[in-house]
């Protein structure tokens, strides 16, 4: 019986020829992430007796969450988080001025396909788009990983998701996201490896591709990733060295606990309404609706895709003048990006206020929280009630497209109609 891309990654991992969903295997990893929660997961691993870590190469630390600090506290952690990265000779620290670390992680070469990749953040999952299985822990699992340099995981059952037909004028990857949740849950895809497929996916980018990665942890997924393909050969060129990684594919007799088909030809704009990212609905349930801010920004929609989809709907018009319009590029490179090709201007033009690279309000910490009652618009991937340093405002998440067509209109919007 043939290996899910999952299941094979794990096998080559444990260094066997197969492995079967349940099994329980202990593992070495190839990367491990933390971010501002690095100082903490370093108390743990001191209160456990660890001194130094496993293999400090195989550590990336990126201070992203609360980028720069916008209090004392945030500060007395970054710097605690400097202390640590020093003490241990840490060479792979970002610094707040690179960025939110899903997107780092993918750009500076620290994925690779096949790769096993733990990051203390639970949209570790983005880096699933280029081959590898990563999966978000918690912060005293990753102590013990920096310890002992292994985990053990259960081998996961397979959804396979497979993406086909052809997608309408101004439709996104985010709207496909937010259809494949509306349809599986909160919790459809509980542990599971998410294998994405189809003619769909084969054609959208690497950026598109890590968005749909990223909020399958809002179904609950323990993994999601693609097969290599020449997308991905062509992203990590100049990104990882050749001779790093391998072709990974599934076995054409895998066995899948279970395949969702989904035709796109005939989506419309999709949007999540509060207050999980699984309430998802056509737009046409909720255009109309005033919005005080949009955020276009995050791991899930800060990314150079998402930022030429917003400029080129927006087309140099001004944003309505009751709504603001926060925009955050998730990582330096794709704010460079922007900035040379004058996206960054023109939004600005427009109105908008362009924030350094960071995960900025996602999170609730600064650079756009809101107030009790207002309703916001996000690229980001959750809406959960507080999420956004209020439990009394509300939160909208949608693509870059009626991120756009809302910040024009002042009211949620369908992008075909402007």
């Amino acid at each position: 019986m043939g290996l899910t891309l999952a299941e094979k990654i794990l096998a080559r991992k444990a260094g066997r020829a197969t492995v079967a969903p349940g099994e329980i295997l202990t593992l070495e990893p190839d990367v491990v992430l933390s971010h501002d929660n690095t100082a903490a997961i370093a108390d743990t691993f001191q209160k456990m007796g660890g001194d130094r870590v496993w293999k400090s190469d195989r550590l990336v630390v990126t201070l992203d969450h609360a980028a720069p600090a916008p209090t004392n506290a945030h500060a007395e952690n970054h710097r605690k988080v400097r202390a640590f990265v020093r003490e241990q000779a840490i060479a792979h620290f970002y610094d707040i001025n690179h960025g939110v670390c899903h997107t780092v992680m993918c750009e500076n070469g620290h994925v690779r396909p096949g790769a096993l990749i733990l990051g203390a953040d639970s949209h570790t999952l983005t880096q699933g788009a280029l081959g590898a299985f990563a999966t978000g822990i918690g912060r005293t699992e990753m102590a013990a990983v920096w310890a002992l340099g292994e985990i053990w995981l259960r081998v996961p059952e397979t959804l396979r998701i497979r993406i086909d037909g052809l997608l309408g004028d101004r439709i996104t990857a985010k709207d496909i996201a937010l259809r494949i949740l509306a349809e599986t849950g909160p919790a459809g895809m509980d542990y599971r490896a998410v294998q994405f497929e189809g003619e769909v996916v084969d054609r959208l980018t690497t950026e598109e591709r890590m968005v749909l990665c990223n909020l399958a942890a809002e179904g609950g997924a323990k993994t999601a990733l693609l097969a290599t393909d020449m997308t991905m050969d062509l992203y990590l060129a100049g990104r990882c060295p050749e001779s790093a990684f391998e072709p990974f594919r599934p076995d054409p007799d895998a066995r899948y606990e279970q395949t969702l088909a989904i035709d796109v030809t005939n989506l419309g704009p999709f949007v999540a309404l509060p207050h999980s990212p699984a309430n998802g609905r056509p737009i046409r349930a909720v255009a109309g609706t005033p919005i005080d801010q949009v955020f276009v920004g995050s791991c899930n929609g800060g990314l150079i895709a998402d930022l030429r989809i917003v400029d080129r709907v927006l087309g140099g018009r001004p944003i309505a003048p009751a709504t603001r319009m926060i925009v955050i590029p998730a990582s330096r490179e794709t704010y460079r990006m922007a900035l040379a090709e004058g996206i960054l201007a023109r939004l600005s033009d427009a109105g908008a206020t362009i924030c350094n690279p960071g995960c900025g309000p996602c999170l609730g910490a600064h650079q756009g929280v809101l107030a009790a009652g207002e309703k916001c618009l996000s690229t980001s991937n959750r809406n959960f009630r507080g999420r956004m340093g209020c439990r009394d405002a509300e939160i909208f998440l949608a693509g870059p497209a009626v991120a756009a067509a809302t910040a024009l209109k002042g009211q949620i919007t369908d992008p075909r109609e402007v």
